[in-house]
């Protein structure tokens, strides 16, 4: 080994019961947590708003699988505009839970601009 990787090796935080550095310490933080609560708003609106797609109360005028994946795609770009703008607060409630597991990040909650 060279002296520049043992010493690299050297600094790396060894934690756990394995004795290895999981990681995740560089993850932790409110930001990325506030992003994983609007992407789970957007997973979220979207499977309710695929569900009620498929609920079909009328037979539409025009079928076809080109309409079909346009309407994804539409349904797509609102449920993610949805998440960001207009949120139903699920998100927010998941990464107000999550925070209150992780000590060093409850110095302030985690808020969803």
């Amino acid at each position: 080994m060279t002296a520049d990787v043992a010493s690299a090796v050297a600094k790396t935080q060894i934690t756990g019961a394995t004795g290895l550095d999981s990681g995740l310490a560089r993850t932790a933080s409110k930001e990325n947590l506030a992003k994983a609560g609007k992407q789970f708003e957007a997973v979220f609106t979207g499977m309710m708003l695929k569900s009620m797609r498929q609920a079909k109360l009328a037979d539409p005028l025009f079928q076809s699988q080109a309409l079909d994946t346009f309407r994804d795609m539409q349904d797509q770009k609102v449920v993610q505009q949805m998440a960001e703008h207009t949120p139903l607060g699920i998100g927010k409630a998941m990464t107000d839970f999550l925070s209150r597991s992780q000590p060093d990040l409850n110095h302030g909650s985690a808020t969803e601009s």
